[in-house]
Formats: structure tokens, C-alpha cells, sequence
């Protein structure tokens, strides 16, 4: 097991390399050059595209080269892990381009709020996997592998690799929007920063919860204990999917940062990312019925849960009434 995690932080450290030597070997042509006749056509290419050179970036090192390790490993548990890296990859990317133009309290605001982001998601990752690298992959992956069969190996390019692409670039967009206005900080930008916080509080707490949980259930099945069916303390008991109600939260304030620089596809992000939380709202939730020991207790969590946004429980509701 040693070995294996080791192996595979090695791999996860090693495999964004190529971009991100790429595009420093780039910065550091460009600024060695005295004007952009100077540029190469290479070179000259990447400055006056950076929405382009992203998208190839993202192409050729994140759905080609990861999804041939995924292969060579039989598990595509990667993409996980960096989709938790790649908004910082991409923010940094944007907020450095030569033709970044933006307000510098605002980026700053917007850096320590994505970072901070990102660190949350990271910690909940590592202790979700007890802290271990490429332990397992996303369980509904290894669904899609078993229901497709020998047509995997291809399928799971476009499934998992290509879609995250689109996904992922929609939701970052607004971070690009932001490196490309000189839009003075206003009160909009308080508002976005708030609704990011609400819900990265609400995701953080939603997490922790989830996990002691977890915990407890591992526990009590070592002792041969009865496990509990379902989670219905804290902010689970007022909603099935807190922690998905905070990272939409989370997005809708990149989003408002977005609308606020005049970003006119502001909206796209949280659109896209209530979509696929919605997908996986009914993919857990099917797993949940599927679970013999927990699936009448779930099905009477549905009938008095709110799904996604905290609410009061219906039988409550009724007494007060």
C-alpha cells in the first residue's frame, strides 16, 4: 500500500509538468522580447489567443494524458483530485497572461477566496480517502466501466475527460472575465465575496458532519454493530444535499464577480454546475435505495427533506400549522 501511494503521488505531482512548463517557457519568451515582432509564430500565436491556448492546454495534458495514465492504471481516479487543482491552475493562468488587464484588489480577492476554496476541497478529498493517493476511483465511474464493458477504454475518454473539459471551462470562465476588465472594486464585489463564503461554510460544515458519520458507521460495522441508515443531524437534517447547496453557493459568487466586470455569460457557470449536480443528485440518491439496510429510511428522508436548500422537515411544518 506504501508503494502504491507513493507511486501514485508521484504520477498526480508529475502529470500537469508539460503545461505548466509550456506556458512559463512562454511568459518568460514574451518578456525577453522587445516588441511582438520579435515573438515567434509560436509564441506570438499564444499571446493573442489565451482562451485557445487554455482549451489545448487543457486538451492535450488533462483529457489525452490523463485519461492514457487512467488507462495504463485501470482506474481514473485522477480527474478527481484535479479538479480540485485545475480552477487554481486556470485563475493563475489568467491572472498572468501579457494581455491581463484587471483591478488588482479584486484579483487579490478573488485569489485568496478560490485558494481558499480549493484547500477546503482538498482536505475533505485526502481525509474522504484517509489520506491516501489514487485509493479508489469515483464510484460512478467504476459503474459506467462494469455497465459498458470492453467499449470503456474509449467511451471513458468523452465521459469523463472531454465533458469535464466543457464543464470545467464554464464555470472558470467568470475568473477569466475578471483578469480581462479594469472594472474599480464596488459593492458588488462585497456581495459576491459573501456568497462564496456562505457557501463555503456550508459546504465545509456539510462535509464534516457527513464524514463523522462515515466514521461512525466504519466504526460500529468493525464491532459488529447495526449500522445507522441515514445522516439527519446538523445541516442534514434540513437538507439531503447540504454540501451540494453550498458548492452551487460557492459558484453563484464567482458568478456575481462575473456579472459585476459585465462577463454577459455569467450565468453559464451555475447553470452548468446545477445541471451536473443534478445528475449526481439522482445518481446518489438511487444509490442510497439500492442499499437494502438504509433504503425505506431514505425513502421516508425524501418524503420530509428538502432536497438541495435547508429547509424546515414537511411533518414539522404540519405541526406548526
Amino acid at each position: 500500500m506504501g508503494n502504491k501511494n507513493l507511486r501514485n503521488a508521484t504520477v498526480a505531482l508529475l502529470t500537469p509538468l508539460p503545461s505548466i512548463f509550456f506556458y512559463l517557457t512562454f511568459l518568460n519568451r514574451h518578456s525577453a522580447a522587445t516588441d511582438d515582432d520579435s515573438l515567434s509564430n509560436l509564441w506570438s500565436w499564444c499571446h493573442h489567443h489565451p482562451l485557445l491556448l487554455a482549451n489545448i492546454l487543457f486538451f492535450l495534458n488533462v483529457d489525452l494524458h490523463f485519461w492514457l495514465v487512467g488507462l495504463l492504471q485501470s482506474s481514473h481516479w485522477m480527474i478527481d483530485l484535479y479538479w480540485i487543482v485545475i480552477p487554481i491552475l486556470l485563475l493563475h493562468y489568467f491572472a498572468t497572461h501579457p494581455l491581463a488587464v484587471f483591478d488588482k484588489w479584486r484579483s487579490r480577492l478573488v485569489v485568496s477566496l478560490t485558494w481558499a476554496w480549493s484547500l477546503r476541497l482538498s482536505h475533505c478529498y485526502f481525509r474522504r480517502e484517509k489520506w491516501q493517493w489514487g485509493a479508489r476511483e469515483d464510484w460512478r465511474f467504476t459503474d459506467m466501466r462494469r455497465d459498458y464493458g470492453q467499449n470503456w477504454w474509449w467511451i471513458s475518454f468523452f465521459a469523463i475527460y472531454i465533458s469535464q473539459q466543457v464543464f470545467l471551462m464554464a464555470i472558470c470562465m467568470p475568473l477569466y472575465a475578471i483578469h480581462w476588465n479594469e472594472k474599480g472594486l464596488n459593492i458588488w464585489d462585497a456581495v459576491a465575496a459573501s456568497v462564496c463564503l456562505a457557501g463555503l461554510t456550508i459546504v465545509y460544515f456539510a462535509d464534516t458532519q457527513m464524514h463523522r458519520f462515515v466514521s461512525r458507521n466504519e466504526k460500529l460495522k468493525k464491532e459488529g454493530k447495526g449500522r445507522v441508515a441515514i445522516l439527519e443531524q446538523g445541516l442534514w437534517r434540513y437538507s439531503r444535499h447540504p454540501n451540494y447547496a453550498g458548492e452551487q453557493l460557492w459558484w453563484c459568487g464567482i458568478a456575481i464577480f462575473g456579472c459585476n466586470v459585465e462577463y454577459d455569460w455569467w450565468f453559464v457557470g451555475p447553470l452548468a454546475n446545477g445541471v451536473c449536480l443534478g445528475i449526481v443528485t439522482l445518481l446518489v440518491e438511487q444509490r442510497m435505495l439500492n442499499k437494502e439496510f438504509r433504503a425505506e429510511a431514505y425513502r421516508n428522508y425524501q418524503k420530509t427533506t428538502s432536497v438541495w436548500l435547508p429547509w424546515f422537515k414537511v411533518h414539522e411544518q404540519q405541526k406548526e400549522t
